[in-house]
């Protein structure tokens, strides 16, 4: 087995498309990990495919990354955390990267400032798609001697690049809307109906008393470490909002002075609007000062949807929202015990490459559009769950040593990977942060 590692590591070249076919068809015992392994592989690559190097390498501001610097993070989670741990004899494809592609595990040693990926021109993005193809052969070749615990690494890689390529999406938005050019990154034509007005919201009653959140560890799939354990949490009389707030509304919102009223802010989001000149989501656009606002998205700027659900608001945005509107933000554990009711799988989320964006609520049914379309800010906190503990080793810095500062979003967008999210699921962003798919729904008490 070693000397077999050795040489895929030693020999694999990205034209020898039929040895890496024929490995993966090895892997009968682990065919579900592997296709899957395979498959998740592929679509980082396939929406990275219209950028330039250029494009890749760019960084728009500290909180985002380089498509390429996502694309080589990612390959150096696998390779370090199973290929160089788990496969005897395996060779790092270049020692050097380890410290330009370690985003934040200090038990790794030292890396490149995150600020500061932008200035990583090389690797060329064409030598980081070699590495992935690298990475990729070796790994599929010692798939199958990989034991339970070792697999479970694998699971996390796929679920981690599954994060990466929601970020890797947002973060090429972010670089291209600061284009004066604002440039599509696909060209893919978008439905010129116009989309239907949206219906006053209606309200359903949420469930009360003691409910349990949260992934026990018997739970069948993955989830990872932060959202156990399983505990109990008390829910009095409340109502959710049927669907998220749409771009129609926010208008309202706007036009009654919403961006300019204090009272409606708390005091740090109040700072926030004033310090940054904040009166718009973040990819709203107006001609002039008074005309039809338009928004910037993957497939280029167009006319604003009424219909559509209002996305990338701060959080501080949606609590002054939920003011203005007599209303709050529902709590994590209010999210929770409803959308454990709901198919994680469905509503608008990626599938592949293409046309990325919110789409209006669609049916007649109670809490729609719970998984998919706009992550929703929650008024929880990101806190650990009582008896929350880390997992062993370098990987236990995955989650637990960002629970401070930051609060919970729930569901899943249009650019969430389809598969990769669940109720339990606990995403979280500094209040200020909006330039991922973040919306809202509303909640009162009841």
């Amino acid at each position: 087995m070693a000397a077999l590692i050795r040489w895929a590591a030693m020999a694999f070249r990205r034209s020898e498309a039929v040895e890496q076919a024929e490995a993966v068809e090895q892997v009968r015992p682990q065919a579900g990990l592997a296709s899957r392994y395979t498959a998740t592989r592929a679509l980082s690559v396939a929406l990275a495919a219209p950028l330039s190097d250029a494009d890749a390498t760019a960084q728009s501001m500290p909180d985002a990354s380089p498509a390429k610097w996502h694309l080589a993070h990612t390959t150096w989670f696998f390779e370090t955390f199973v290929l160089r741990d788990h496969a005897p004899g395996y060779c790092v494809h270049d020692p050097r990267w380890a410290h330009l592609f370690n985003s934040y595990y200090e038990a790794e040693g030292p890396r490149h400032p995150r600020p500061h990926r932008g200035l990583l021109t090389r690797p060329s993005l064409s030598e980081i798609v070699e590495w992935r193809s690298f990475v990729d052969y070796a790994l599929t070749v010692a798939l199958p001697a990989f034991d339970a615990p070792v697999r479970a690494l694998v699971e996390l890689g796929i679920q981690h690049e599954q994060q990466h390529q929601e970020l890797l999406l947002t973060d090429i938005l972010n670089l291209f809307a600061a284009n004066p050019l604002l440039p599509p990154i696909w060209d893919a034509a978008r439905a010129s109906a116009p989309a239907p007005s949206p219906q006053p919201l209606r309200w359903f009653a949420g469930r009360e008393g003691l409910v349990e959140i949260g992934r026990d560890q018997s739970d069948q799939g993955f989830g990872f470490d932060c959202e156990g354990p399983r505990h109990a949490a008390l829910l009095t009389p409340h109502l959710l909002a049927e669907r998220l707030v749409t771009n129609a509304e926010w208008q309202d919102f706007i036009a009654d002075g919403g961006y300019v009223r204090p009272q409606l802010w708390l005091s740090d989001g109040w700072a926030w609007v004033q310090a940054n000149a904040i009166d718009a989501p973040l990819y709203w656009r107006r001609a002039e000062p008074r005309g039809p606002w338009r928004s910037f998205a993957l497939d280029g700027l167009h006319s604003l949807r009424d219909g559509d659900p209002v996305t990338h608001i701060s959080y501080y945005e949606a609590d002054a929202f939920a003011r203005w509107a007599g209303a709050r933000l529902p709590t994590e554990a209010e999210w929770e015990s409803a959308g454990a009711n709901h198919d994680p799988a469905a509503g608008n989320q990626l599938d592949a490459a293409g046309a990325v964006r919110p789409l209006a609520a669609e049916g007649d049914g109670a809490l729609r559009q719970m998984f998919g379309d706009a992550w929703e800010w929650t008024a929880s906190a990101y806190h650990p769950y009582p008896g929350f503990r880390p997992a062993a080793g370098a990987v236990g810095e995955y989650n637990g040593k960002f629970m401070s500062g930051q609060m919970v979003l729930k569901g899943g967008s249009c650019a969430t990977p389809r598969g990769h999210v669940r109720a339990s699921y606990r995403n979280f962003f500094y209040p200020h942060q909006r330039w991922q798919f973040t919306g809202v729904r509303l909640a009162r008490d009841r």
